[in-house]
């Protein structure tokens, strides 16, 4: 009875995931550096599988904590403040990218005056039509985001397992078909990555976005495998809500890119 918990907060036991994970991200970094200078990647492949291996676990420990009872409704909305404050670390993160993009579309550089010389896009640079493969692309994610939605409102609404499942699945379909079809249009990019801000502001903007879909992506694929499993109640459904936040956070994005870049950005 002296060490019964009498308390709604969840105390960690001492865990090697910190540590391990703080190594091997500094081994994936410091390998990705001498990558860049020549040298094998095998350091830095080592240390990325390292990070993989570390989120799996941490991961796993996590959703075991919730399964036995260690998420009470005090940490469950700890867990809600912490990923909220997580999904506004990446709005400044895309706002850094949307910025310089912002500056050089109203302030092309040019050889005598910024404002009057420059020209945007830049000399030479055939821009995508945003009427045709990007609009397509926007309703494929914004279609995907009402999946999630219909899925969420399933479970916390009706308990229906059923369309849980099936709207996790249309939900998941659609992000990949997102990734595919944005590779096909980068591989038919009439301009490069390096050598013109616009191909640099574009790459980096719409690349780091493509790449929050695939993990949004693996997030869904984990709920879609808990939902199978019966994890998830209309109560205690914290990995569920994270996931359908970031997939939201995705659209957004995406929407704020398609009409900045896409469509104001072509000049």
């Amino acid at each position: 009875m002296a060490h019964a918990k009498n308390h709604d907060y969840h105390v960690l036991p001492p865990s090697i995931w910190p540590l391990l994970g703080a190594l091997s991200g500094f081994t994936m970094l410091f390998g990705a550096v001498l990558w860049m200078h020549g040298s094998p990647p095998w350091m830095g492949l080592i240390g990325l599988a390292g990070v993989l291996y570390v989120m799996y676990a941490w991961w796993a420990d996590v959703v075991h904590e919730s399964q036995v009872g260690d998420h009470t409704p005090v940490v469950r909305l700890g867990l809600r403040y912490g990923f909220i404050m997580f999904i506004m670390s990446e709005v400044m993160f895309f706002s850094a990218w949307f910025w310089t993009f912002f500056k050089h579309r109203m302030y092309p550089m040019g050889p005598e005056s910024p404002a009057v010389d420059g020209i945007w896009p830049p000399a030479g640079i055939e821009t995508f039509d945003p009427w045709h493969l990007p609009l397509m692309n926007t309703l494929i994610l914004l279609l995907s985001g009402c999946a999630a939605t219909w899925a969420h409102h399933a479970l916390v609404h009706e308990n229906n397992r059923r369309d849980l499942v099936n709207g996790l699945i249309l939900a998941i379909v659609l992000g990949v078909i997102f990734t595919g079809m944005q590779a096909y249009e980068y591989s038919h990019a009439a301009f490069g990555f390096a050598g013109n801000i616009y191909g640099a502001s574009f790459f980096m903007a719409t690349g780091f976005h493509g790449f929050h879909v695939i993990i949004g992506t693996i997030f869904l694929t984990v709920c879609l495998i808990r939902a199978l499993k019966g994890h998830f109640t209309p109560e205690k459904h914290v990995g569920f809500e994270a996931a359908a936040w970031y997939w939201h956070f995705v659209d957004v994005v995406w929407l704020f890119l398609f009409a900045a870049i896409y469509v104001w950005g072509q000049g």
